[in-house]
């Protein structure tokens, strides 16, 4: 499986040709990702197919006889790459070798939106097995025609077709002769039979693992291009500060080749990097910035101050009623949770190259929406999108919106203003931690009366959060740089409210609910954290079941399962169960479970979690993960399995560790160690079991497992010490003792 990917020895115009030109004949500019409503016949469709349902969007014959196969996903760790080329190599019986994966481009790929909600295989990865379907369809009817026979008596094989019982072989290539595939996908699509299968359910590595060992170009970092210029941006002391003067006369620097100054936006340009770095370091010293007046609650309790701010409320679900928890009794039992700001923190701080040539100007960034993205840096220019191109390149991964939408409009705001040389905007860690939008705080608050039986009759929850997503989608002004322009965009507001809310509703049987949600705008920058508001909402509802469970006497295991009807998700209870039974726990030390459906609707996930607790310290060890997961049909078993394990560990993280601090002007947290994180020695003991389901739909697996994993964590304390955490992340001084 060749991956495409550029050679830090071309010369800048080889590397834009290579990535920017249009090899297939079509456009995909002005698509209909955002407007467009998909015809009736499009919506039996799969995925991203009801968006652009042409075979030639979704793949080319190459003169070689490989298949390129585009996608508008990005690659963030997910293995994406690989699994599409399973299920392309899958329906067109190539070699996994033969197909090369093109990601998430401007002009080139589908526009398939944002790399985001754990969608990629229900969305990228079916349309591209059907679009290989239909190609394979396309590539017998041709063949047959050329030997007048019936596609019957054909067969495709390694990039070509064979007729049954002869010698007589054509290469794609030779089919086509110099044309493409053409045509729309249809709904009755054959699709290949499952029990066929030689790739798709297998654990098939990933090939740029090895490259990224070997240390090998592999991220938007490490782009190196003749020419190339070094950026940085020189930020405010506070959110709302704004520039008053630069004293550009005395600013002198080695290598400084200007100073690109746009209202409050100022950036540094220098030959080399390290003078770069000390460009902004010295640029601080030139700069006066106005004094806001105190904006952050810096010294107040957070989880009571943000239940203070004015809030739009809204019932979720309801049904039933809820009255007789107004008057409570021995059945009945409340608790409040809270969760802090929590950032992406990603490991490579954010970056992106841009070049301003010819009146058209290209970035390439490791956004999640390279469309999106275009759409908002084009309006922030005044440019038209059609000379905005952007190019999809691999980044450190954050499974989120950190900041790589910003850096990519610092790059191209500095790119414009210093045409004619690639530039290379490179955040440093300080601009990572204190600039990113962060995942918010969220309050919940439980109630709920069990019947004589132990069942829950009764439940009533709400929750407290800021938005889940503010990204792009467009609008400048979710750009960070475009904030501070002379002409500034202001933030258009509230963001996608829905993440707030995301699994609050219990996935058991209760006959009586009711769910509100209370959405606010926060002190902080706020925007999409790994699953959303699904962390907190399934960290507070799995932590009331456990405590529910205590109440009832019951195993905690067998009290979620006596409320649960789906039999997917009684089975990854089942199975954990199995996992944990034998596992013995000595003094201090205890076993938590969770369970949760993704979005109520996704991937079900069952988390065990095995602590130790030192309890004159309060010190929690982490010592084992145990994780079920049913994601449907799995495409990749290794992808799924390094999904839900990565989610595991960076849940314990934020559960135990994690939390974002500020003073009354702006984020304190601004390296590791202000803001801790997991490091090699915390990391557990994982384990995952994969429950498959090759006749369901697949579904992401990236998001799963993060709200159980919070709770199972949190329930072992409990079982550990006798400690309830009902405030996170984890604190010593509550579990000592």
């Amino acid at each position: 499986m060749k991956e495409s990917a550029y050679s830090p020895q071309q010369s800048r115009r080889k590397f834009i040709s290579s990535l920017g030109c249009l090899t297939i004949g079509f456009s995909l500019t002005g698509t209909r990702w955002a407007e467009a409503t998909p015809s009736p016949s499009a919506l039996a469709l799969p995925g991203s197919l009801t968006i652009e349902d042409r075979i030639d969007a979704w793949l080319e014959v190459l003169a070689d006889g490989r298949v390129r196969v585009f996608t508008g996903k990005m690659e963030l760790g997910q293995g994406i790459r690989t699994a599409i080329a399973q299920v392309a190599a899958e329906e067109l019986e190539l070699d996994l070798t033969q197909v090369e994966v093109h990601l998430a481009e401007t002009g080139r790929t589908p526009n398939e939106g944002y790399t985001a909600g754990s969608g990629s295989m229900e969305h990228s990865a079916m349309a591209v097995r059907h679009a290989a379907a239909a190609a394979r369809q396309q590539l017998l009817g041709l063949a047959a025609q050329h030997w007048n026979t019936r596609p019957e008596q054909l067969n495709l094989s390694a990039g070509q077709v064979r007729k049954t019982g002869t010698n007589q072989v054509l290469s794609f290539a030779q089919l086509l002769n110099g044309k493409q595939l053409e045509g729309e996908v249809k709904p009755s699509v054959k699709l290949k039979p499952k029990s066929e299968y030689r790739y798709v359910g297998k654990a098939i590595p990933r090939t740029d693992i090895e490259r990224m060992t070997r240390g090998e170009s592999v991220y938007v970092q490490d782009i190196r291009l003749p020419g190339m210029v070094h950026a940085r941006v020189v930020r405010p002391p506070a959110y709302r500060a704004r520039l008053e003067a630069f004293d550009e006369k005395n600013f002198k620097v080695p290598g400084l080749l200007k100073t690109v100054i746009n209202g409050s936006f100022v950036a540094v340009v220098t030959e080399q990097e390290y003078q770069a770095v000390q460009a902004q370091q010295r640029a601080r010293e030139h700069a006066r910035w106005s004094q806001p007046q105190p904006l952050l609650p810096s010294g107040q309790d957070l989880e009571a101050y943000i239940i203070t701010l004015p809030t739009r409320s809204q019932n979720v679900k309801s049904q039933g009623t809820v009255s007789p928890l107004d008057q409570p009794d021995a059945r009945t039992l409340r608790a409040s949770y809270y969760k802090p700001y929590q950032m992406h923190g990603s490991i490579g701080p954010s970056c992106a190259v841009a070049l301003y040539e010819g009146n058209t100007l290209h970035v390439w960034t490791h956004t999640q929406g390279v469309y999106p993205l275009r759409d908002a840096l084009a309006k922030m220019l005044n440019m038209d999108p059609d000379k905005v191109h952007l190019k999809g390149v691999p980044g450190s991964g954050c499974y989120g919106h950190n900041g790589a939408d910003d850096v990519a409009a610092d790059a191209a705001l500095v790119a414009v203003a210093y045409p004619g040389k690639p530039v290379r905007m490179q955040w440093m860690r300080e601009d990572e931690h204190a600039w990113e939008p962060y995942g918010s705080a969220m309050r919940m608050e439980a109630e709920a009366r069990m019947d004589n039986t132990g069942r829950i009759s009764h439940w009533r929850y709400a929750l407290w959060s800021d938005s889940h997503s503010s990204r792009p989608g467009g609008n400048p002004g979710n750009l960070l740089a475009a904030r501070y322009l002379e002409k500034p965009f202001n933030p258009p507001g509230s963001g996608y409210a829905g993440g707030a809310f995301r699994n609050s509703e219990p996935y058991y049987a209760i006959p009586n609910y009711q769910i509100d949600v209370h959405t606010f705008e926060g002190p902080l920058r706020v925007s999409a954290l790994r699953s959303l508001g699904a962390y907190g909402n399934v960290f507070a509802i799995e932590s009331f079941m456990d405590e529910l469970s205590v109440k009832a006497q019951k195993d905690p295991l067998d009290f979620r399962i006596m409320h649960s009807t789906d039999e997917r998700a009684i089975a990854v209870m089942q199975k954990l169960k199995e996992m944990v039974r034998p596992v013995k726990t000595g003094p201090n030390e205890g076993i938590g479970v969770a369970f949760s459906r993704y979005k109520n609707t996704a991937t079900y996930c069952a988390v065990a979690a095995k602590v130790a607790v030192d309890k004159a310290t309060g010190q929690v060890k982490l010592q084992q993960l145990w994780g079920v997961i049913d994601a449907g049909e799995v495409i990749n078993l290794d992808g799924v399995i390094n999904q839900t394990e990565g989610g595991m560990v960076q849940s314990a993280s934020w559960t135990l560790k994690e939390e974002v601090l500020f003073d009354q002007q702006h984020v304190s947290s601004r390296d590791w160690t202000s803001y801790p994180i997991f490091r090699y020695s915390d990391v557990p003991i994982v384990e995952v079991a994969v429950i498959p389901r090759p006749h369901e739909e697949p579904l992401g697996a990236g998001e799963a497992a993060q709200g159980p994993t919070a709770a199972a964590v949190v329930n072992a304390i409990y079982r550990a010490s006798g400690k309830r955490i009902r405030h996170l992340p984890v604190r010593a001084e509550e579990v000592a003792g």
